[in-house]
């Protein structure tokens, strides 16, 4: 089976077939062969790469629908004493060109041992967690850590 489009989480109703449970680096792509929770075989196919969000549906050849469910991931959830610092914070974790997923009170990143004795010097206090991440849209452009190669011109031409 072939997936060639994808509807935005909350654009679309009725019941998903089947679902694809995938992390962060797997949820932005064009073209992927991808296992199914009901162990089938789907192939990702998009005209352009896409950055696939918690509960987008992949849509089918026959028009059934995949959901995209995001797997937990390790990760740094950080917190501090107030706003002020907590922004000091994002500052310099932006400043690394990490992804990083920004809730009201509190950042989430991917485990990393540098980043969490920096945010340790700059006060902030960390819990381990495990959690889907889904991070701001800006990010991926620069992500560290890996190999894969993204040209500037795939970022965030979704929607």
């Amino acid at each position: 089976m072939r997936a060639v489009s994808v509807v935005p989480a909350g654009q679309w109703s009725g019941a998903e077939v089947d679902q694809v449970q995938l992390d962060f680096d797997r949820r932005h792509r064009r073209r992927i062969l991808l296992r199914t929770i009901g162990e089938n075989d789907l192939m990702l196919d998009l005209p352009h790469v896409t950055r696939l969000r918690h509960g987008d549906g992949l849509v089918r050849e026959d028009g059934a629908i995949v959901r995209v469910v995001a797997a937990p991931e390790k990760l740094l959830e950080i917190h501090a004493h107030d706003d002020a610092e907590l922004i000091r914070i994002a500052w310099h974790l932006g400043n690394r060109h990490l992804p990083v997923q920004l809730l009201r009170d509190k950042i989430r990143i991917r485990r990393d041992h540098v980043i969490e004795e920096m945010v340790e010097q700059l006060g902030g206090h960390i819990d381990q967690i495990e959690a889907p991440f889904d991070p701001e849209a800006g990010a991926y452009a620069a992500q560290g850590n890996h190999n894969h190669s993204h040209s500037h011109d795939d970022d965030d031409h979704h929607h």
